[in-house]
């Protein structure tokens, strides 16, 4: 009995692959989530912005990056766009230096297409503040850039943060596509240990636990954020 219990088991060795393939989950969803915060930033400001040439700018970038597959743009960075580079410059790229390639174009991929999403979040938490404060600051002799950074942006974010937890949660989920560009993360390195092992259940249903951990300990931390915007309006009063 216990022998067969043990035997349906995944050995040490194969835990470790997944648990190498969950912690690189977790460091590229934390740079990708880092990387589309700051760009979410730009864009949410070109967005608001008063001259349209920023406007149309950053509105074609929300247009183009939302309206185009994830997984297609996965591939145009791993395949289309070192085709266009100097040879010496797609050798230095294909060597791997602090990041692999692999690692490298799907973290350009899923912060670009993440950004989109976020500097939308992040406008709509623009919109939420009052108009009079903007008008106040610049009363007192605020510049523009100052209003934004010192006055709009901040509460922006604090409006902003429920929604902004719920891309990071599908940034973390989309992370499985960078699988196809060879990124050895959670997804790929179940099949990786269903492939040796041909034991589906445990390899997919441990993968399966660990993206349910994941993404829990985010929810958590987004209930904790609408608890805490839901009492401000009382702490101010």
């Amino acid at each position: 009995m216990i022998d067969t219990l043990q035997a349906q088991l995944l050995a040490p060795r194969y835990i470790g692959w997944l648990i190498d393939g969950w912690l690189t989950t977790l460091w590229a969803s934390l740079l990708v989530a880092a990387g589309a915060t700051v760009l979410g930033l730009v864009i949410a400001a070109g967005r608001s912005a008063s001259r349209p040439a920023l406007l149309r700018l950053s509105s074609a970038y929300v247009s183009l990056f939302r309206n185009t597959p994830l997984l297609v743009q996965l591939f145009f960075w791993y395949f289309g766009a070192p085709s266009v580079l100097p040879e010496a410059a797609r050798e230095w790229l294909y060597a791997g230096h602090v990041l692999s390639f692999e690692f490298l174009s799907a973290l350009v991929g899923l912060t670009l297409y993440a950004a989109a999403y976020v500097g939308e979040d992040i406008r709509s938490g623009i919109r939420g503040v009052p108009v009079g404060q903007t008008l106040a600051a610049s009363a007192l002799g605020f510049t523009r850039v100052q209003v934004l950074a010192q006055v709009v942006l901040p509460q922006a974010l604090r409006i902003a943060l429920p929604p902004l937890l719920g891309q990071y949660m599908n940034i973390v989920k989309n992370t499985s596509l960078a699988m196809a560009v060879g990124l050895v993360e959670l997804s790929y390195a179940s099949r990786q240990v269903e492939a040796e092992t041909f034991k589906t259940f445990q390899a997919f249903g441990l993968a399966t636990a660990l993206y349910i951990v994941t993404i829990g300990a985010i929810e958590v931390l987004a209930a904790w954020a609408a608890r805490r915007q839901a009492l401000s309006p009382a702490r101010a009063t």
